[in-house]
């Protein structure tokens, strides 16, 4: 390209461009010199060969503008220069120059008329674009004239007109900003006015409306203070939600649900509900139980504040624990009643969302709405058991965090009814058996019940050993119902009846009481009618002066049983719970109307014979029985105990009146076996005799002896030596017929006792029963023994017989005079037995016991003197008979007693002096009820009469042999 401009150079030619810079509309073309168009003409002219000198040319000077020509040639060169070879080869490019030169030449030649029309052209053009500017300028002249005077005013009003549309819609656009940013106060007025779903629907439409204007850069930051304040909204609202936790208020929970349904998040809203209630319920029992350690506290330095609740609940003093426990059990019972509240407004709404819609087709709502509903009523089902498992673990840590050991009976008989009627809560709330509460008032209630129970044998043995053993005087109609400590057996409602046992009390549909959710559900609390109902009504047992009226005492005697004036249930010794009926055996009634026929009731009524310690012990099974009515776990320690407190008494008016070592002696069999297994058992298992001084050799472990009690000793004021009072007649009977009354008492409790009884302990019961307060009866025998035995003078009797000859010849028509004495002694007996029934009823199985012991002791006595006679004849014999005749004749108008005991023992001894060897040897083998030295002196006493010597040595040898195994 650049040799071609230069030859265009060198001929005068211009590039177009240069040609366009000139003006001049004609241009001088100039014309190559001579020696040019020579040396061209020299060049050949045969256009092929010229044409082979072209392509000869090396590609390579074709390639680029930038191209070193030179320095190509000059490095194509040989090593060795050859002179004839640069110079042949200088003209071969010489040849291919001046060929590329014509070449070029001619192209121009042939091009130049071309170029010559077309600058011509380009002249033209130029002088036209000269005259089309002085057009543009005249008409631009034109056009500012036109502005000034027409155009410029017009354009001006659409202008502004444009504008003031644009400004138009502008201030609108500021004045619906200028709402947003205001809106911030009226979401503070419907925050503190608590109307959430307003606040939030305001909030969200604020937020709508502010995308609308999102291009203006002041929204961005409203946008962002709107996000602030569904946030604060979102914030109150979880507040608010946390309120119902305590006071469930309809109309506010309904603002915070729809609320959280606006913003879409129910089940967040149900996560944080539970959250909430498990909080309500630490917060709410750690504030009760922190107000009353603070208040018992006074000044102290000490920071509760930073305590667990579990430690915190060990500064609790005895004084305010039922108080702080009754605190604690109704802000529970608030918080549960929220909860209860909460599962029934949502009832309620699934309810009217799952009914038909008026038009008749179904409303449905959306597939997520439903899908809520499931998950909030899992949510709230599955919470039912957590937040009772939460209240059982903080009232277990309450319960397990004092030591209600010293506790005052009616405290913690208290503190049971609170706890079983929080368990009552319990299984109404979510059904369930509160196993942790059961559990952890247990160990308290065993340990409770240990020391109480300790305390109270030892105070049953003071009161035992200070009992005087007077009668005390209650009503006639006198019922263990009436007292105080058995009120919860009559109760039909009880806080202490378990809710399963409460329903199954109920007689039928139309009576079935309401459950305690459905009772308190608007007002009230359960817990709060302790306080109420501590003071109940007072006990009306006891008798004036003995007597229930001094008015009454004449119609007393005609009517001492009336009792129309006592409800029916109080006429029955307890009513059973669970079926509402009396038991089978009404003893009380019963047994008074059986007493009717005593031949010593001369001056009293039929009245219950008891003492104030048997009113006590009475009491305390009472207080017992509450104990495990309420607490079934320990239903079987409450009732070995109240075994003991039996046992115990039994045992005390055994050692008080009936021991005595003559027992066995007088062959009367007084004490049975079953009697002498269970005084032994009795002490085994409770007497610690070391205490007693008894048996001092003997140490026992000292655990085992911290569970016994010494045995009682007899008050000093108890005289019975004096035979005016027939060796102390009026205490005996007192002490005896009381233990009868107990056991009586006992018997009517014991279906009651047995439906609380675990299965695999009634056996125990049973064994109780049958063995032990079955046995009180029997006591009577040994008791009113030693008086039978000490009333009459037995031995001056056997005295008067020792001075009678029995070897008469002639059968006698007149008694020996031993029977009136005898007889005397007897009326001098039935003298004394009235004069201290004056003082004691004596009821009738009392009297008939005594006179059978002196009767027996009698009959025994005249058999014992008629075996120390020497020498008896047959007439004699005859005479025995008529004598016992005569006893017996005599001794049927002064008792009632039939038949009279020991009959037919004094009458077989009699007739057997008749007896042959044979007959008289069978006898000895069948009639061991009589001595040895009785049996004896019948065969010796028959020797000679019908009876040899060798006879004699046989019988003899016939009683010895009986006698031997004995020995």
């Amino acid at each position: 390209m650049q040799k071609i401009k230069s030859l265009m150079a060198r001929q005068g030619l211009k590039s177009p461009q240069e040609s366009m810079a000139d003006l001049s509309p004609v241009e001088n073309l100039r014309i190559p010199s001579k020696e040019e168009l020579r040396e061209l003409r020299e060049q050949p002219i045969d256009p092929q060969a010229e044409q082979e000198i072209i392509d000869s040319i090396e590609e390579v000077y074709f390639s680029n503008d930038s191209f070193d020509m030179v320095q190509h040639e000059l490095e194509k060169l040989p090593p060795e220069l050859n002179l004839q070879e640069l110079e042949e080869y200088r003209d071969k490019l010489k040849r291919q120059q001046a060929a590329v030169s014509k070449k070029v030449a001619d192209l121009i030649l042939e091009k130049q008329p071309a170029y010559v029309k077309e600058l011509e052209r380009v002249t033209a053009l130029q002088t036209n674009l000269q005259l089309a500017a002085v057009i543009c300028t005249n008409a631009r002249r034109q056009l500012s004239v036109s502005k000034e005077g027409f155009t410029e005013a017009s354009l001006g009003l659409l202008a502004n007109q444009r504008r003031r549309q644009l400004l138009t819609g502008l201030l609108k656009s500021l004045r619906t900003i200028k709402t947003l940013q205001r809106t911030d106060v009226r979401l503070s007025e419907m925050l503190e006015e608590e109307d959430y779903p307003g606040a939030i629907q305001l909030c969200l439409e604020c937020q709508k409306a502010a995308s609308t204007f999102k291009h203006y850069s002041c929204i961005s930051e409203l946008n962002s203070k709107l996000q602030d304040t569904l946030e604060q909204i979102e914030e109150q609202l979880d507040v608010a939600l946390s309120k119902t936790c305590k006071n469930f208020d309809v109309s506010h929970y309904t603002k915070v649900q729809l609320a959280y349904t606006l913003l879409g998040k129910t089940q967040t809203a149900m996560d944080q509900l539970h959250m909430h209630f498990t909080q309500a319920i630490h917060n709410t029992v750690f504030q009760v139980v922190l107000g009353y350690v603070e208040l018992c506290a006074g000044n102290a330095d000490t920071k509760f504040q930073k305590m667990q609740y579990k430690d915190l609940c060990t500064h609790i003093t005895l004084d305010s624990y039922i108080p702080c426990l009754t605190d604690l059990c109704k802000a529970l019972w608030e918080v549960m009643l929220s909860y209860h509240r909460t599962m029934q407004w949502h009832e309620e709404r699934d309810k009217l969302e799952a009914a038909p819609a008026p038009d008749g087709a179904a409303a449905t709502g959306s597939d997520e709405s439903v899908v809520d509903r499931s998950y909030v009523k899992k949510k709230l089902e599955h919470g039912l058991t957590r937040i009772w498992q939460d209240v059982q673990l903080k009232v277990k840590a309450y319960i397990l965090g004092t030591d209600m050991s010293n506790f005052k009976y009616d405290d913690f008989i208290v503190v049971l009814d609170v706890i079983s009627r929080l368990m009552q809560v319990g299984e109404e709330f979510c059904g369930s058996k509160s196993e942790v509460l059961q559990e952890s008032i247990k160990r308290q209630s065993v340990n409770y019940f240990k020391n109480y129970h300790r305390a109270r044998l030892e105070e049953l043995r003071m009161f035992l050993e200070n009992e005087t053993w007077e009668l005390c005087p209650v009503k006639s109609n006198f019922n263990i119902a009436q007292l105080h400590e058995f009120k919860f057996m009559g109760q039909c409602r009880s806080p202490s009846v378990s809710p399963s046992r409460q329903a199954a009390s109920s007689s039928s549909p139309a009576q079935e009481e309401l459950s305690l959710f459905q009772q308190y559900l608007q007002e009230g609390n359960p817990f709060e009618m302790h306080a109420e109902n501590k003071e109940e009504e007072t006990e009306d047992v006891l008798a004036s002066n003995g007597y229930e009226s001094d008015e009454l005492e004449k119609s007393v005697y005609q009517d001492y049983d009336s009792d129309s004036d006592v409800p029916e249930e109080l006429k029955q010794d307890y009513v059973d719970e669970q079926t509402g009926d009396a038991p089978l055996k009404s003893v009380s009634r019963e047994t008074i109307r059986s007493k009717k026929k005593s031949d010593y009731n001369l001056n009293k009524t039929n009245a219950p014979i008891l003492t104030n310690t048997t009113l006590n012990v009475i009491r305390l099974v009472g207080k017992y029985m509450q104990m495990m009515n309420i607490l079934k776990p320990i239903a079987f320690d409450v009732i070995h105990c109240v075994s003991q407190l039996f046992d115990y008494y039994l045992y005390a008016v055994y050692t008080f009146f009936g021991r005595n070592d003559m027992y066995e002696s007088s062959g009367l069999g007084l004490i049975s076996s079953r009697l002498r297994t269970t005084l032994n058992r009795i002490q085994e298992s409770l007497i610690d005799m070391e205490a007693s001084g008894e048996n001092a050799g003997v140490h026992g472990p000292a655990e085992d002896r911290k569970e016994k009690v010494p045995s009682p000793h007899l008050s000093q004021l108890v005289v019975l030596t004096n035979s005016g009072t027939l060796y102390g007649l009026a205490q005996r009977v007192v002490a005896t017929e009381s233990l009868v009354f107990l056991a009586e008492q006992f018997e009517s409790l014991q279906s009651h006792l047995d439906t609380m009884m675990p299965a695999a302990k009634k056996p125990f019961l049973q064994q109780f029963y049958s063995q032990t307060v079955s046995t009180a009866s029997e006591l009577r025998k040994p008791i009113y023994w030693i008086v039978a035995a000490k009333a009459i003078d037995y031995e001056q009797m056997l005295l008067m017989m020792t001075g009678v000859k029995w070897d008469i010849r002639e059968i006698m028509s007149q008694h020996n005079v031993y029977v009136d004495a005898l007889l005397k002694e007897f009326e001098q007996f039935n003298k004394r037995l009235g004069d201290v029934s004056r003082h004691v009823r004596i009821p009738l199985p009392v009297s008939n016991v005594l006179w059978e012991h002196c009767i027996r002791l009698a009959n025994r006595t005249l058999v014992e003197g008629y075996a120390n006679v020497k020498k008896c004849s047959n007439e004699g014999r005859a005479l025995m008979q008529l004598d016992f005749q005569q006893f017996l004749m005599k001794l049927e108008k002064l008792t009632d007693l039939r038949p009279i005991p020991d009959k037919e023992f004094v009458e077989t001894y009699i007739k057997a002096y008749y007896l042959t060897e044979n007959d008289m040897e069978q006898f000895i083998k069948n009639h061991r009820e009589y001595s040895m030295k009785q049996l004896a002196n019948l065969v010796n006493v028959c020797l000679g009469s019908h009876i040899n010597k060798k006879a004699r040595q046989k019988l003899l040898a016939a009683i010895d042999d009986i006698d031997r195994p004995k020995r």
